[in-house]
């Protein structure tokens, strides 16, 4: 397929320490083509194999038990067919270094090579030194370009791909970068000749007589010098 390939990616977990005791256990990824979503996906739900907070739990609706009858399995079974999605693709994600960190450390812990830096592309950056000093979070975000959030009662990583997705857009510049509206900074710059007007072989003769031109002038000056086009008048 042509066109720029991005993955937006979101994922869920059961704590903030990726390389501690907390793991995956939601990966959500929207493939983009030209920065718009083609329909593809990939979604996978992960056993972390340890307990899950109830805090985290009411954010995510995650429970151990929960996903382990939809049929989760352990990031290993499931990291060969995420890597063969995302392939090459840069990596789109909403605070990357937090993704980003969680990803490397479950590939790690299953044999696999980690995904290196340069590859992800941090929304939460853009957003920061595009609008500084104002709220940077995928909702704030999202309330800012009136992307709804009517589909998302808890946090899931489908449906957060889904949204960052959109907000990606936006921040991109919106539907005119699809449409070619956007500058092109690198494009040089044509010179545009302007035809300079030549002098009448005969000029134009004055459209008032002599008599007219000095009822005018008698009639500024019976005005008086405070009326402002008098004072202009006479300082020409």
């Amino acid at each position: 397929m042509d066109g720029v390939r991005e993955i937006c990616f979101d994922t869920e977990t059961t704590g903030f320490n990726a390389r501690g005791d907390d793991r995956i256990t939601e990966i959500g990824c929207i493939e983009l083509i030209d920065m718009l979503p083609t329909g593809r996906e990939f979604h996978a739900l992960i056993d972390p194999q340890r307990d899950i907070p109830e805090k985290v739990t009411e954010l995510t609706g995650h429970t151990l038990e929960n996903l382990r009858e939809r049929g989760a399995t352990v990031f290993k079974d499931q990291a060969q067919a995420f890597l063969e999605f995302i392939g090459d693709s840069q990596l789109v994600a909403h605070n990357a270094d937090f993704d980003r960190g969680f990803i490397n450390a479950e590939l790690d812990r299953a044999g696999f090579e980690e995904i290196p830096t340069k590859r992800f592309t941090d929304t939460l950056q853009i957003a920061r030194e595009k609008f500084p000093g104002s709220p940077a979070s995928l909702d704030a975000l999202c309330k800012r370009f009136g992307v709804s959030l009517a589909s998302r009662d808890k946090h899931g990583a489908i449906i957060d791909s889904i949204l960052l997705a959109e907000v990606y857009l936006q921040l991109k510049g919106g539907r005119m970068h699809k449409l070619g509206l956007e500058p092109e900074l690198n494009k040089e710059v044509e010179s545009i000749l302007v035809p300079v007007a030549k002098a009448r072989p005969t000029p134009l003769t004055k459209l008032s007589s002599q008599e007219e031109r000095t009822a005018h002038k008698d009639f500024i000056e019976a005005m008086g010098d405070d009326m402002v086009w008098n004072k202009y008048w006479r300082r020409a």
